[in-house]
């Protein structure tokens, strides 16, 4: 039993497995940390064009998503089910980082409508080829590490590496853009995309050389898989999944809203001033480096004695509480206060999200008897995709009603000034109410949750047993 249980976990393997996290946390940190205010300050697109790109992107990924997950679910090769969609994905997303920051305009094309079409594309394939990688790397988790503790162990591990993804994405760039609202530094925006190609590459590759294989187990689970709309519908008819949905969504709206909301944020109510990018990129590396903090020595056994569902109730009502000054301070020094702060509640949610995820697909196999990590992953990351819908139809409704609907980096007003704090505290407060009340119904927890770890377990154990192991 020993024995088994110690084959069960490394740390070797979840630090080798935790590569690929900095590949996945680089590539769309910059991206969402960068994209909008790059296509609207710095290239000049208009706002509205800017949100009807996002939901040509949002609806793309309705089948996106979902169609990924469900192809790898019934994938089957000798390498696998998920590994050779991350060998494919693996080139194209790191070149992809280097196109999407040079536009027609980097070659002198100065009308709108080139650059907007050029937007639209540039997505889509960046969410194609992302799509490709997240949902494979990600439904490895929960089948390298199978066991509770394992997958909290290998998962403490991954938030590690996530810092440093998070490093390469908010402070990397500020090394060679001075400032991000300017359109006179176009050019080093192409520049930072070819470093964090090189990065995502470099780091890709390290985890396809050691990182731990699929288990014996579930190499045939190919052949229970259902087809694409039998297999949504399950998931869909899944309570647990339903309830946590809205929280899903709630979540990323807020995880996304406040990194690109940040430079311009910075730049124009707390006053940090052109070619200090640096201190921008300061305040998101604080924030990230006070979650880790806060995962480890609060959230981490504070979960482990009230479980994961209550732990993220109270850190979302925590996270609400430490935004509430951005409707107030106007300095860099209380900026730095107030996003260590924020760090606390963003822990809770780094933390929880995916074990979530992970203990509503282990109470998926219980009653289907197939394991169908992609096909869940994949719903799930269309309902964070479709987040983005409401994430720019804020800051569309905000910036057209504020008289900013066209870049305009001379002037600002107190109401410009007001809409960007409306867009960090109250939409923000909205979305984390929402994780608050659908976790109070969200049903997979206590004694239910004990009782589907129990007979996963029972599970596993026939399953190793047809394979001789």
């Amino acid at each position: 039993m020993e024995e088994n249980r110690s084959k069960e976990y490394s740390n070797k393997g979840a630090a080798f497995y935790s590569f690929g996290q900095i590949s996945l946390i680089t590539a769309y940190q910059a991206f969402t940390f960068l994209i909008f205010t790059f296509y609207y300050a710095v290239v000049g697109l208009d706002v509205v064009l800017i949100s009807i790109g996002f939901l040509i992107w949002s609806i793309w990924n309705a089948f996106n998503d979902p169609l990924m997950g469900y192809i790898s679910d019934r994938t089957h090769t000798k390498w696998g089910r998920r590994r050779p969609y991350i060998m494919i994905a693996l080139g194209p997303l790191s070149l992809v980082m280097f196109f999407l920051f040079f536009p027609p305009l980097s070659y002198g094309i100065t009308d709108q409508t080139s650059n907007f079409i050029y937007f639209i594309i540039i997505i889509l394939v960046f969410e194609m080829c992302y799509t490709t990688y997240d949902i494979n790397l990600t439904s490895m988790l929960p089948e390298i590490f199978i066991t509770k503790e394992s997958r909290i162990k290998a998962n403490n591990i991954r938030q590690v590496f996530a810092i440093f993804g998070l490093i390469f994405a908010f402070i990397l760039p500020s090394f060679f853009i001075p400032d991000y609202s300017l359109p006179e530094y176009l050019n080093n925006y192409a520049i930072f995309g070819i470093v964090i190609a090189v990065i995502i590459i470099i780091v890709g590759l390290i985890f396809l050389k050691f990182s731990p294989r699929e288990r014996e187990e579930f190499k045939q689970e190919h052949e229970n898989v259902p087809g694409f709309f039998t297999s949504f519908k399950i998931c869909m008819k899944n309570k647990s999944f339903r309830w946590a949905i809205p929280a899903f969504m709630g979540d990323f709206f807020v995880d996304t809203i406040l990194p690109t909301i940040l430079p311009l944020y910075g730049k124009y109510v707390l006053g940090i001033g052109e070619g200090d990018s640096f201190f921008i990129s300061i305040l998101l590396g604080l924030t990230f480096l006070s979650a880790a903090i806060f995962i480890t020595f609060l959230w981490k056994p504070l979960a482990a004695k009230i479980g994961i569902r209550k732990m993220w109730m109270i850190s979302s009502a925590i996270w609400i509480a430490t935004l509430a000054p951005l409707m107030f301070i106007s300095d860099r020094w209380s900026g730095l206060i107030v996003f260590f702060l924020v760090g606390i509640g963003l822990a809770g949610s780094l933390y929880s999200k995916d074990l979530i995820v992970s203990d509503i697909i282990d109470e998926d196999e219980v009653n289907t008897g197939t394991k169908r990590d992609a096909s869940y992953f994949g719903i799930y990351i269309f309902f964070l995709r479709v987040g983005y819908i409401f994430v720019f139809l804020s800051i569309s409704l905000v910036f057209t009603n504020v008289g900013w609907r066209i870049f305009e980096p001379t002037t600002i007003s107190q109401s410009q000034i007001m809409g960007l704090r409306l867009l960090t505290f109250v939409f923000p407060a909205i979305a984390l109410s929402v994780i608050i009340l659908t976790m109070l119904k969200y049903p997979l927890h206590g004694d239910r949750l004990k009782e589907v770890k129990e007979k996963l377990t029972q599970i596993h154990r026939e399953k190793k047993s047809k394979v001789g192991m």
